[in-house]
């Protein structure tokens, strides 16, 4: 895969999600069985514009040249939110605060730092 596949991909995922936790978080959440009150709708649309705004950068970064330093930083600080994200889901799906449906972003996090990482630490920027 090349990197800028990857960063589609992220891009898809992140718009999807960023776009569901913007206008329906409660359901979205309804479906990992967790409940959100009025602060944590709040707290979801957040994540959901946060989201957006990655899935933009990802997107308009994509076909930058590997030897940009921006494009380097942005792959860099991708692989660490992920690696964040998966630590933070697998902790939550461990002490059983979602449903086995949460077992999905554990995984999902986890392919995603990885890819990142790869294109990070072990493909050449020449490639």
């Amino acid at each position: 895969m090349k990197l800028s596949s990857l960063m589609a991909l992220k891009t898809v995922v992140v718009a999807v999600f960023g776009i569901s936790f913007l206008f329906v978080p409660t359901t979205v959440m309804s479906f990992f069985g967790v409940t959100l009150d009025p602060g944590g709708r709040f707290m979801a649309q957040l994540f959901g514009a946060s989201f957006i705004l990655l899935g933009m950068i990802l997107w308009f970064a994509k076909n930058a040249p590997r030897s940009e330093v921006a494009l380097r930083a942005i792959v860099l600080a991708v692989f660490v939110g992920d690696v964040i994200g998966f630590v933070v889901s697998l902790l939550t799906q461990l002490a059983g605060l979602t449903n086995a449906l949460g077992w999905s972003v554990v995984a999902l996090y986890l392919l995603l730092a990885l890819g990142f990482g790869y294109f990070q630490f072990f493909k050449p920027a020449s490639s």
